[in-house]
C-alpha cells in the first residue's frame, strides 16, 4: 500500500510539474510573439517604403543595420542584468518601452537623422525579454519541460514573420507600426500581471542556481576565470560561432527575403508581401521539424546540426541553379529552414541546459549578442552586395555560409577519440 502511495504521489507531482511548465511556456510564448512580429515588421514592409519613393534600399539597411547592432547590445546588457532582476521587469518593461518606442518610430520614420536611433531603441528594449525569459524557463522546469517551453517560444518567433506579413497586407505601412506598438504596451500590462500571479502562487521562483563552484559539478564560480572554464566546458566556442552563422540566416536572411521575390524573381511589391507571409508560415514549422530530426538522432544535438547544415548547403546549392521561381522560393525556403533547425537546437537544447552553471540569461544574451551583431554586419553588406554583385552571387555568398557551418558542426571530438584508440 506504501509503495503504491508513493508511485500515486510521484505521478501527481510529476503531473502539476508539467502544469506549470506549460503555464510558464504560454506565457513565454505570448510575449515572445508579440517581440517578433515588432521585430519582423521593418522587413516586410521595406518594399512599401522603397516604392512610396521617401527611402532606397541603402536607408532601408541603416536602419535595419541599427536596430541589430542596439538589439545585439542590448542582449547581451539585459542578458547579465536579467541574471539579477525579476523576469517580471524585464519582460513587461521591455514590451511597454519598445512599444512606445514603436508609436514614435511611425511619427518620425521619415526623418533621416533619427529614424535608425529611434527603431534602435526599439530592438535595445525588445532585447530585454529573451534571456530573463530562458532564465526563468530553464530554472522553474524539468529539463525535459524546458526544452519544450523554449521550442514552444522559438516556434512563437517563426509565426512572428507571417503575423506581420498579414499586417502589411491589410495596412499601410505606417498604421502597421503603429498598431504593433500599441499591442505591445497592452501585452505589457498583461504580462506584469500574470508574472506577479505566478511569483505568488510559487509557480515562478528566483535564485535556485547561483555562482557556486562545485568541482565534481562544474557549477559556475565566483571569478570571470571560474566561469569562463564552465563555459568552454560546455563549448561554448562552437556555439558561439553557431550562433553567428544561423543568426545571419533566421535575421538578415529573411530580412531580405521579401525585397529578393519582389526584384530577383519580378514579382510585384503586394505579391512578394503575401508570397513572404505564405513562405514565412512554412518557415514557423521548422522546430517541430527539427524536434522530430532530433528524435530520430536518438536526442543527439550535434548530429541534429551537422545533418541542418548539410541540407542548407543542398538547398542554396538549387536556390543558386534553378532560376523557376515557384521551384527557386521553395529551395529558398527550405534553406532557410534547415538554417533554422540548427537554430533551434541552439537556443532549444544548447541554452535551457546551462541552468546548473547560473548563467543561463548572461549566456543566452551573450549567444544572441554575437547572432545580431553578425546580422548587422551582414545587413550592411548585403544591402551594397544586391547593387554590387547581384543577387545570383549573393546566393552564393549564403551558400558559403552554411558550408561553414558544416564545418564547425563536424565531431571533431569523437575524430580525436577514435585517433587516441588507434
Amino acid at each position: 500500500m506504501s509503495v503504491k502511495k508513493e508511485k500515486v504521489g510521484e505521478n501527481v507531482k510529476i503531473s502539476e510539474k508539467a502544469k506549470h511548465a506549460i503555464m510558464i511556456g504560454t506565457l513565454c510564448s505570448v510575449a515572445y510573439l508579440g517581440v517578433y512580429v515588432a521585430r519582423n515588421i521593418l522587413g516586410v514592409v521595406t518594399p512599401a517604403m522603397i516604392e512610396s519613393g521617401g527611402f532606397t534600399e541603402k536607408s532601408m539597411g541603416t536602419i535595419s543595420s541599427t536596430y541589430f547592432v542596439f538589439y545585439a547590445i542590448g542582449q547581451l546588457i539585459n542578458g547579465m542584468i536579467g541574471d539579477r532582476v525579476k523576469t517580471r521587469y524585464m519582460i513587461s518593461f521591455g514590451l511597454l518601452l519598445a512599444g512606445v518606442s514603436n508609436l514614435v518610430f511611425s511619427q518620425v520614420a521619415g526623418v533621416s537623422a533619427i529614424a535608425p536611433i529611434v527603431y534602435g531603441m526599439t530592438g535595445f528594449f525588445l532585447a530585454m525579454i529573451y534571456g530573463p525569459m530562458t532564465k526563468v524557463v530553464a530554472e522553474n522546469t524539468e529539463p525535459i519541460y524546458a526544452t519544450r517551453c523554449s521550442l514552444g517560444y522559438t516556434f512563437a518567433s517563426f509565426i512572428g514573420s507571417p503575423a506581420a506579413g498579414i499586417l502589411a497586407t491589410f495596412m499601410v505601412w505606417q498604421s502597421v507600426f503603429a498598431f504593433s506598438g500599441a499591442v505591445l504596451c497592452v501585452m505589457a500590462t498583461v504580462a506584469f500581471c500574470v508574472f506577479l500571479l505566478f511569483e505568488k502562487r510559487g509557480i515562478i521562483r528566483y535564485g535556485q542556481y547561483k555562482f557556486e563552484k562545485k568541482a565534481d559539478t562544474g557549477k559556475a564560480g565566483g571569478s570571470l576565470r571560474q566561469r569562463l572554464q564552465v563555459l568552454i566546458k560546455h563549448r561554448i566556442i562552437k556555439f558561439s560561432l553557431i550562433s553567428v552563422l544561423t543568426g545571419i540566416v533566421r535575421t538578415s536572411v529573411i530580412y531580405w527575403l521579401s525585397t529578393y521575390i519582389s526584384q530577383a524573381l519580378g514579382f510585384s511589391p503586394k505579391t512578394a508581401a503575401g508570397i513572404f507571409t505564405a513562405a514565412t508560415l512554412v518557415i514557423a514549422t521548422t522546430t517541430f521539424i527539427s524536434v522530430f530530426v532530433y528524435e530520430r538522432l536518438h536526442r543527439n544535438m550535434d548530429k541534429t546540426i551537422l545533418v541542418m547544415f548539410s541540407s542548407a548547403v543542398c538547398f542554396f546549392t538549387l536556390v543558386y541553379f534553378v532560376k523557376v521561381p515557384v521551384l527557386n522560393i521553395i529551395f529558398m525556403i527550405l534553406a532557410i529552414m534547415s538554417s533554422n533547425g540548427a537554430a533551434t537546437m541552439l537556443w532549444s537544447r544548447y541554452c535551457p541546459s546551462l541552468r546548473d552553471t547560473g548563467m543561463v540569461s548572461s549566456v543566452t544574451g551573450y549567444l544572441d549578442f554575437m547572432s545580431y551583431i553578425a546580422a548587422a554586419v551582414a545587413n550592411l553588406v548585403f544591402a551594397n552586395a544586391v547593387s554590387a554583385i547581384g543577387w545570383n552571387n549573393l546566393i552564393l555568398v549564403w551558400l558559403g555560409l552554411m558550408v561553414v557551418g558544416v564545418i564547425i558542426a563536424l565531431p571533431y571530438q569523437k575524430l580525436r577519440r577514435k585517433d587516441k584508440k588507434a
